[in-house]
């Protein structure tokens, strides 16, 4: 993706189910499970950069010692912060005394992250906040083992509001007005309310309070405190957390908008946000990796055992196709798969655009991410290409010559390497305001490959958000090669709405295709449409978000999407462009085509899963209509 957009948070959670003395034993090492750890955050680093954390919990470790341990960093280099910090403990009692550091028991009860239950996260934030405080996991702390909350989540709420509402009708002050802290409290409130409710049971059976501590600690109700917390929640979720006892979960939320996978042996048990980091981590094939279905909570009990149960009523899969297009790893065989497909499905209307001049055509991708999506495009354009010299051979009637068999068999695809990115300039450092000086210089061209004036130059990227490095940056840079025409594929079709369940994208204003249609209403003294609209979604403002219908769908009925397209290229076309540039998107039906079980498309179609949605996308356009830049969640 050539745009700045920040990506989906990460989590992973490991619980060895033996004790440390078996993997001393059988791995060398009493460490095996935070190393783990470190290697799934490691893998999923591409889910965070701005903040990463762990956290470890000891299990029936004795009164009076440490049992919760949790290190964080909000650095430039956030997860090497985190494990320095891990390790430097743990390095200094191995200089000390080796045979004592390498003794599990010893270890357990002297040194921190020694435990059988660990909870790492890779952060980005969608509030524009990077406090120290808003890096997971977070804590809810308690004297009572079985009242600590360990949490961490790749999630966004809806409705905070709703739901800061409900805590202070509890009683509660809340510290906080984010999701974080009310995913927190929520789950803290019930998790407190199974306890005491247990506690009563136990105190009327007769038991005194130091024997009902680990009576509660074995027969927790962990998914009626999952299920009770999450009742009111809207949005998209995949939540880990430890309670201090050593019960742990995962759980999902009931559409499948974000991502969660497991797997388990007699060893181990990891939980992950991508399938192949778990694959990478334990050397498994990914048929033994489940993912965790929509609505559902993984629970490992304390004692080891494992259930994923359900936790919220399934609703009609909706899991995030930009998951798909960009965000998650690209080795996962399916997802490599599809944004194969993406590219290939394209070649129509590549083809339409360069009309069908191969020979004199150049292929190529920006960025690195959109590399798989470009082996499908080209997989499309050599199959059409087949097809084509096949026709043209029979239109021969046998009457060929090696001259004539040669100028058509010789056609091929000119692929080549044509921008790279200098890693140099780091522009996801720098905040909005100061970004434009950089991103004119964020990519280097190969010079001498294309044909002044001669060759078209396609180039295609895995989405288009808002085009401010296509407009300020990659068409210029492109320009300098000649070429006649430039043709950008976006894989993703038109992103036209908001999102608010974890990607960056709130405001309406920047998304290249939001201006594209405003622009074409006002160019068509269409105007009133913009007014309607907006007295339509002010007029919804106080309503229960369940009664909140989208009606900002209604910008783009007058126009096709290929009419938006043209405005598009249009637009994001620099001053002084020498080649014509010609913008090409993904269709809908091709999005669903090849992402058939990941069909959750909101932010291209405004068809969102949850009743917030609508509610955030009204309240985007208004700030769009009355000039607010704040957020619209």
């Amino acid at each position: 993706m050539s745009d700045q957009l920040k990506h989906e948070c990460g989590i992973a959670l490991v619980r060895l189910r033996k004790p440390l003395e078996y993997y001393q034993e059988k791995y060398g090492t009493w460490q095996y499970g935070i190393q783990k750890l470190c290697l799934l955050m490691e893998k999923q680093h591409n889910r965070g950069q701005e903040g990463a954390g762990a956290a470890s919990i000891k299990i029936d470790q004795q009164p009076g010692t440490k049992y919760i341990h949790r290190h964080r960093s909000n650095g430039n280099q956030p997860i090497k912060d985190v494990f320095d910090g891990v390790y430097k403990d743990l390095a200094a009692a191995e200089a000390s005394d080796p045979d004592k550091f390498n003794d599990p028991a010893w270890a357990k009860a002297n040194l921190p992250f020694a435990g059988e239950l660990y909870l790492g996260h890779l952060r980005y934030g969608t509030f524009g906040r990077n406090s120290i405080d808003f890096v997971h996991p977070v804590k809810r702390e308690n004297n009572w083992r079985s009242r600590n909350l360990v949490l961490a989540g790749n999630f966004n709420l809806t409705n905070v509001d709703e739901l800061f509402d409900l805590l202070v009708s509890l009683g509660q002050s809340p510290t906080d007005y984010t999701d974080t802290v009310t995913i927190l409290e929520k789950v803290g409130h019930y998790l407190d309310e199974e306890n005491q409710l247990k506690f009563r049971q136990y105190k009327n059976e007769g038991f005194t309070s130091q024997e009902i501590s680990p009576l509660i600690e074995n027969n927790l109700d962990v998914q009626k405190v999952l299920a009770s917390a999450s009742r009111d929640w809207d949005g998209g979720y995949a939540i880990a957390g430890m309670f201090g006892h050593g019960d742990s979960f995962v759980m999902r939320d009931p559409w499948g908008i974000r991502p969660a996978y497991y797997y388990q042996d007699d060893e181990i048990v990891v939980v992950a946000s991508e399938r192949p980091v778990i694959q990478t981590a334990l050397n498994v094939k990914a048929d033994t990796i489940k993912e965790i279905e929509p609505g559902n909570g993984v629970i490992i009990r304390k004692n080891g055992d494992v259930a994923e149960v359900p936790v919220r009523v399934p609703q009609k899969r909706r899991s995030c196709s930009f998951e798909r297009i960009y965000f998650s790893r690209g080795s996962d065989k399916d997802i490599y798969l599809e944004r194969k497909k993406l590219g290939e499905l394209l070649t129509p209307a590549i083809l339409d655009s360069i009309d069908n001049d191969i020979a004199n055509s150049v292929f190529s991708f920006i960025p690195n991410t959109a590399e798989t999506a470009f082996y499908g495009m080209m997989e499309g354009v050599r199959n059409h290409l087949q097809e084509d010299k096949k026709r043209k051979i029979h239109d021969l009637n046998g009457e060929w010559t090696e001259e004539k068999l040669q100028e058509i068999i010789s056609v091929e695809p000119r692929v080549e390497k044509i921008a790279v990115k200098d890693v140099k300039l780091r522009t996801f450092i720098s905040g909005d305001e100061g970004r434009d000086d950089l991103v004119g210089h964020v990519y280097d061209v190969t010079y001498g490959i294309v044909r002044n004036d001669v060759d078209n130059l396609v180039i295609i990227d895995d989405s288009i958000v808002r085009g401010t490095t296509l407009k300020k940056s990659i068409l210029r840079i492109l320009d300098r090669l000649h070429p006649k025409k430039i043709v950008v594929v976006s894989s993703a079709p038109q992103i036209r709405y908001p999102d608010c369940y974890g990607i960056d994208m709130t405001r309406m204003g920047d998304f290249c295709a939001f201006n594209a249609a405003i622009a074409l209403l006002k160019e068509r003294n269409m105007e009133n449409v913009i007014d309607d609209v907006y007295q339509k979604c002010k007029a919804q403002e106080n309503l229960p978000k369940e009664e909140v219908m989208n009606y900002v769908t209604e910008i783009y009925k007058p126009f096709t999407p290929e009419e938006i397209s043209d405005k598009i290229s249009e637009q994001l076309t620099p001053e002084n462009m020498n080649a014509e540039v010609k913008i090409v998107f993904q269709s809908i039906e091709n999005l669903h085509a090849a992402c058939p079980e990941n069909n959750g498309d909101w932010y291209f179609t405004g068809d969102y899963p949850t009743p917030g949605g609508n509610k955030v996308v009204n309240t985007s356009f208004i700030n769009y209509v009355e000039g607010n830049t704040k957020r619209a969640y």
